[in-house]
Order: C-alpha cells, then structure tokens, then sequence
C-alpha cells in the first residue's frame, strides 16, 4: 500500500520540493523528510531510512549523480529516483551505473513519478517512456564506460570540482568545506590533473556535460 512507503525529498528549490510533496502525498505516499543541498542527502537518508529518495539531478553542494553512488553504497535499502529536465540517455545510464533505480522526466508531469515511485518500492526499475531503452540493455549488459576519469575522485575533490564550476572562490570554497584556501587549490590542482582539464573554462565544460551543474552557472568567471 502506498501508505507504507515512506519517501525523502532532495530538491533545491522550495517550491518545487512543495509540489512533489503535494503529489506524493496526495497519492498516499508518507514524505517523511527533505533537504535542498546534497552534502546534507546521505545524513538525511541514513537518519530517517526512508523507503524511497526522490532527488534532482543537479543539486548545490554535492550532484545527485554523486549523492545517489553514496546512498547506494552506504544506505541500500533506499531506492533512489532521479528527477531531471533531460532526457539525455549518458545521465540516465550514469545514474542507472551509481545506484539508481529510477529517472524521471519531469516534463512529463507528475503522473510519471507517481508511477516511478510505486515500481521502485516494489524493487522494479523505472524509465519514463522518452528515455531510450537502450539505456537498460546496455546497463543490464554492463558496459563499462569509456569516459573520464571521474570515478577516480575522492569524494571531497568532487565537492571542489562542483563548487569551482559553481562560480566560487578558493575563499568562498574553504569557508563553506571548512579548510584552507591552499587545501582547495591542491584538490582542484588534483582533479584537474586526474581529468586532464586545463583552466576553469575546461572544468565548468566538463562539470556541465557530467549533468554536476546546468548550463550557464559559473560561466561569468570563467
């Protein structure tokens, strides 16, 4: 029964947080928690061990593609679905190979999650109907990707990197991560070494064509 289904919700803005709720729990579902960063999911999740986590696919902090690797390993019980603007098929297979047991389409309305969220609590996986088969087979087939080497970060160089194609300083990003400007110049100085970048022109370019920030933000500094 939906009832029993207890869902977390990690979306940046308000009122869109306010509207899934509004949806969820109009369709019965028990929204027991919700955040808008996503250094703050995994906590959250591990906190109130809901059924379900419903997140953006981008999100300030920590991108969801990240935040979904880390419940996957560290809180298994939550299924994950990502919401999302794009229908892009390497984001949905990223997110399939992180954890992820859903992706929806927000464009296509609200009915979709509702239908996402009733298949992955019942341990099934989730595509809305634009998103490419194709994106399952390969998944299911295990093909490795050929990309970067993002998988090689640790988890606080992805912080840097996210923050960095945000638009932050190295001040800004210290007193936000808690740690020297000279600590975040040798993470960023790491990652970039790690993915080949040059220049933060490169690294926004990257972070924007991983899904970690939508087009555009950053862009005034690089």
């Amino acid at each position: 029964m939906a009832s029993q289904v207890t869902i977390a919700l990690a979306q940046d803005l308000r009122r869109s947080r306010e509207g899934v709720r509004r949806l969820l729990e109009g369709a019965g579902y028990v929204v027991i928690g919700e955040v808008s960063d996503g250094r703050e999911v995994l906590p959250m999740v591990q906190r109130l061990k809901p059924n379900v986590l419903v997140m953006d696919l981008i999100m300030p902090g920590l991108g969801g593609l990240e935040v979904t690797a880390e419940v996957a390993r560290k809180s298994p019980a939550t299924r994950v679905i990502i919401l999302s603007t794009t229908h892009e098929d390497v984001f949905v297979l990223e997110a399939l190979r992180n954890g992820a047991a859903g992706f929806v389409s927000w464009s296509e309305g609200g009915a979709e999650l509702v239908r996402a969220v009733r298949d992955v609590a019942t341990g099934r996986h989730f595509l809305s109907p634009p998103l490419s088969e194709v994106v399952i087979e390969a998944y299911l087939g295990g093909i490795t990707s050929s990309g970067d080497s993002y998988g090689s970060l640790t988890r606080r160089e992805r912080e840097v990197l996210h923050l960095v194609a945000e638009g932050l300083s190295a001040k800004e990003i210290a007193k936000r991560l808690g740690m020297s400007p000279r600590t975040v110049e040798t993470h960023r100085a790491h990652l970039m070494h790690k993915l080949g970048l040059h220049g933060r022109s490169e690294l926004i370019r990257f972070a924007v064509q991983r899904g970690i920030v939508p087009p555009g933000l950053g862009q005034r500094s690089a």
